[in-house]
């Protein structure tokens, strides 16, 4: 069994593509809850945020019942490149797409979208025969069902790519607690709840 070497996030090396975020296409998702769902994709935005990295927002054929991309997502992101396609099921096969993420002069995209065995898996394949790092953020993206999923992650691990939830890819890209508490502290508690009382609890210690 052949094992890929591990290869660590570099928030100087990485750029985010937030693929297919749409209305309508988030009617579909059923392997994981709605309000949980919507709630790792915007973590995973915040966190593109955090660290700087520069994000790519796509859609595919906004006019027909996919629907428009999820506000918050562009609200989050307003100077951010915006390729709306007009119908390429695979975004890599959008030239604006694929050189917009050239133009980053980033090796490792993390990627998310939905459905994840169409919108996230075949521009994650794509890259990755261009000699990208791919990185798919699970818990951001989703699909219909469980076996439709499992399906998807198996395709891509086998070309390569690593599958991640945001909060592991946060962890990774920001490497050591000493760099700061506070924002990714409060990133993390306004995304998991629970994580508010570790907030809590820090913010107790430091005070006395």
């Amino acid at each position: 069994m052949s094992h890929t070497p591990y290869t660590r996030l570099d928030k100087d090396n990485a750029a985010v593509l937030l693929v297919d975020h749409q209305t309508g296409l988030l009617s579909l998702v059923r392997d994981i809850e709605p309000d949980k769902f919507k709630n790792n994709v915007l973590a995973l935005s915040d966190l593109a945020t955090y660290f700087k990295l520069p994000t790519l927002l796509t859609t595919s054929f906004e006019s027909g019942p996919n629907g428009p991309l999820v506000p918050e997502l562009k609200a989050a992101h307003p100077n951010a490149p915006y390729i709306a396609r007009p119908g390429q099921i695979n975004a890599w096969d959008n030239d604006d797409f694929v050189q917009a993420v050239k133009a980053t002069g980033r090796k490792q995209l993390i990627i998310a979208g939905v459905v994840t065995e169409v919108c996230v898996a075949f521009p994650a394949l794509s890259a990755i025969a261009e000699g990208f790092e791919v990185f798919v953020v699970t818990d951001a993206s989703g699909t219909f069902n469980e076996l439709t999923r499992d399906s998807a992650w198996r395709r891509m691990e086998a070309a390569g790519a690593q599958l991640m939830t945001w909060f592991g890819v946060a962890c990774e890209l920001h490497r050591d607690w000493r760099n700061d508490v506070e924002g990714l502290g409060t990133l993390f508690a306004n995304h998991i709840p629970d994580y508010r009382n570790l907030m809590t609890s820090h913010a107790a210690l430091t005070a006395q």
